[in-house]
């Protein structure tokens, strides 16, 4: 956990208190349900854990960044995967993305809802034919009298049926590749805006993802998100606080899988004796134990590496790469010690084992993790 002063430590109280009474008897429910209701994210809001980070002035707390993270790593803590993609979306990418890139006329207009909870947003990069690839994207806005006319269409977004403002990755200048993007702050209940079904996944059912389409959906000239034709630099400017966000869900995942399985290994047993007495389960803890306080460790770096500004997208990619990769790693051994049981929804560690697959994959690949390494020792 967050090294914890006493502004952290009642922080960190205050969340627990709010995830006992407000999530925990509710989130079978919701993911039965495939969706966070709006009522838990308006209740969040009032908590003031939606902009813990963002100025009074726009709704926030004004609060440290890292407690952002630590909510995000509780969240993740108690199995709620699905609950935490959401939260990080919302709180710890689109805020910050309005923050730091947004004029004083935009964030008057949605950083004091998206701080309470009555506005819920999302990010659209991604499309049916480009995902890693940024550069091919086909959404295009043009610009016209009025504003921006915006046409194409995003998948697998996070928040995309709940989401009243999307920022949304489109090209401006198709000729001038990854220089022609640029970035919209889309109210999704203007014409043109519509939604696909809800994306069925094997985890993380909490999570609404979302088909996205714009059909010559007419924005105001505001809707423009900083400058136009830096959409991409902008998305590269902020990735290091997404991955430290799935760094947080990583650590707090394994945490919870650890303690679970913890309390089995020491109740089952087998062959007379606990399952905890044999040595093969012994060892696989200590390698458990010993993966998470690594972890832990440069993940800490890395948050004091954000907070000098210091922070690189090389070191964003060695922790989102390590700690993804580590959190499949480790509950898959924490599931195997289960046994038949931890194949049975009736026992959390399933959900902790489906909803972690996802992590190796979005916010990045762990290949394209890999290349933006290796293009770091080697240049392209």
């Amino acid at each position: 956990m967050l090294e914890q002063d006493d502004n952290t430590r009642l922080f960190y109280e205050m969340i627990c208190r709010f995830l006992e009474r407000e999530a925990d008897p509710y989130y079978p429910e919701w993911e039965a349900a495939g969706q966070v209701p709006r009522d838990f994210w308006l209740k969040l809001g009032e908590a003031g854990m939606l902009a813990i980070d963002l100025p009074e002035e726009y709704g926030g707390t004004a609060a440290d960044f890292a407690i952002t993270q630590l909510v995000l790593e509780e969240i993740s803590r108690r199995g709620f995967g699905g609950l935490a993609s959401a939260y990080n979306i919302h709180a710890n990418i689109v805020i910050p993305y309005l923050e730091h890139l947004a004029n004083e006329e935009q964030k008057q207009q949605w950083l004091p809802r998206m701080a309470t909870g009555a506005v819920m947003s999302a990010i659209a990069m991604t499309e049916p034919g480009a995902g890693s690839d940024l550069a091919n994207i086909k959404t295009r806005a043009v610009k016209v009298v009025d504003g921006w006319l915006l046409s194409g269409s995003k998948i697998f977004i996070t928040n995309g049926m709940i989401a009243d403002m999307v920022i949304v990755c489109a090209k401006t200048d198709p000729a001038a590749g990854a220089k022609g993007m640029s970035l919209f702050l889309v109210d999704a209940h203007l014409p043109g805006f519509s939604r696909g079904k809800p994306i069925q996944k094997i985890g993380q059912h909490a999570s609404d993802t979302a088909e996205l389409f714009f059909e010559q959906m007419l924005l105001p000239a505001n809707a423009l998100l900083g400058e136009e034709g830096a959409g991409f630099a902008y998305l590269m400017q902020e990735l290091p606080r997404e991955r430290l966000g799935v760094g947080a869900q990583a650590l707090g995942a394994m945490e919870g899988a650890l303690a679970l399985t913890l309390a089995y290994v020491k109740e089952r047993s087998a062959f007379g004796q606990p399952i905890a007495s044999f040595q093969n389960t012994r060892f696989k803890l200590a390698e458990v134990r010993a993966q998470i306080d690594m972890a832990r460790a440069y993940f800490n770096h890395c948050l004091t590496l954000y907070r000098q500004k210091r922070m690189t997208s090389t070191d964003a990619a060695i922790l989102k790469l390590q700690l993804t990769e580590m959190q499949c790693q480790t509950i898959d051994q924490c599931l195997q010690l289960f046994g038949g049981y931890g194949y049975t929804l009736d026992y959390p560690i399933s959900r902790f084992y489906v909803d972690a697959r996802v992590q190796t994959i979005y916010a990045g690949t762990s290949e394209i993790m890999k290349e933006v390494i290796a293009r770091s020792m080697l240049g392209k």
